[in-house]
């Protein structure tokens, strides 16, 4: 009995052109780059001009992404764009994004789980595909952290960096098993008691303001490890994987300390890590499709592999999926 599953057809991403390095914040802040490199990882950061938008890098990567998988923009029905930095409080910025693409028909709507909106978003359209009621789907995150970030905090304004990345995926039939193309599994959750951890001090309802990012970091990476690999966990056992049947890790950027210890928890070899938190620092929900697209480019993510996808981000939300590419 065949299944239909979520397939990916192709990937693309987008980088504003504009590139800050540790050595330029050391020239405005107190920080060094030995400091922020043996904390976190993260060499530089791409930073959106002042007349780009968040739907601005969000049709830059579909554009790409629509290209890598040889796909007319007029076959897609249904956009759902994974961001916490929209470009108004309403209407949705994915809307813009169709309007860019030139579409008329289907739907498209805003998801926000920060950093973890990426896997939230696959998760959402994965259902709504293998209903049978659409065909083709844009799944985009895309962030402009920057304009939130208070840059005098050098606990936070060093870590984050503006993106988008972008997959298209596909309602196609297969054999109904795990050697399926598609998504496979996801697994989500979300703990409200740890909101003050990771926060924007501000919103249309509370204080009429855009808001700052804040962050605990210590409490955060303490939290991160266990509740990734609890999810990665489920994911295993929901489809009868091992680490060792996975042929690529693509988590989200946040930390490379973070990435280097869930991989060693779960087992996951060195070698199958796609990391990229040192050239593009944390994205938010931009930093796996940007991954992705990274490792699609250079070869490493061929037709067929198995692919674990995973981000943590403030709410704290969580959540794992897995995927043949």
């Amino acid at each position: 009995m065949t299944v239909l599953r979520s397939v990916v057809l192709g990937c693309g991403s987008y980088l504003p052109a504009k590139v800050v390095t540790n050595a330029d914040l050391a020239r405005t802040i107190d920080t060094s780059d030995e400091w922020i490199v043996q904390r976190t990882g993260i060499h530089q950061r791409h930073i959106a001009a002042n007349n780009e938008l968040t739907s601005d890098l969000a049709i830059a990567a579909a554009r790409a992404a629509l290209a890598n998988g040889h796909v007319d923009a007029q076959t897609i029905d249904l956009i759902v764009l994974a961001t916490s930095t929209p470009d108004n409080t309403f209407p949705a910025s994915a809307v813009t994004v169709q309007t860019g693409l030139g579409l008329t028909r289907g739907a498209a709507f805003d998801l926000q789980a920060v950093c973890s909106g990426f896997v939230y978003a696959l998760a959402t359209v994965d259902g709504l595909l293998r209903t049978g009621t659409y065909k083709r789907a844009l799944v985009v995150g895309a962030e402009t952290f920057s304009r939130i970030l208070d840059w005098s905090d050098r606990t936070t304004c060093v870590l984050f960096g503006d993106g988008a990345g972008a997959i298209v995926l596909e309602a196609q039939q297969q054999p109904g098993n795990r050697e399926d193309r598609g998504i496979l599994t996801t697994h989500l959750r979300s703990d409200g008691r740890h909101k003050t951890k990771l926060y924007v001090d501000g919103g249309p309802s509370s204080t009429q303001t855009v808001g700052h990012l804040r962050m605990e970091g210590r409490a955060v990476f303490k939290h991160a490890v266990a509740m990734i690999t609890d999810v990665i966990e489920d994911a295993f056992r929901a489809t009868g994987y091992t680490a060792a049947d996975i042929d690529w890790f693509v988590p989200h950027q946040a930390n490379k300390r973070i990435i280097d210890d869930s991989a060693h928890k779960l087992g996951i070899a060195t070698e199958k890590v796609v990391t990229t938190v040192g050239q593009h620092g944390n994205t938010s929900a931009a930093s796996i499709p940007l991954a992705l697209n990274v490792a699609v480019k250079d070869g490493r993510i061929k037709k067929g592999d198995l692919v674990l996808l995973e981000a943590m981000g403030g709410g704290f939300t969580w959540g794992a999926t897995l995927l043949r590419w």
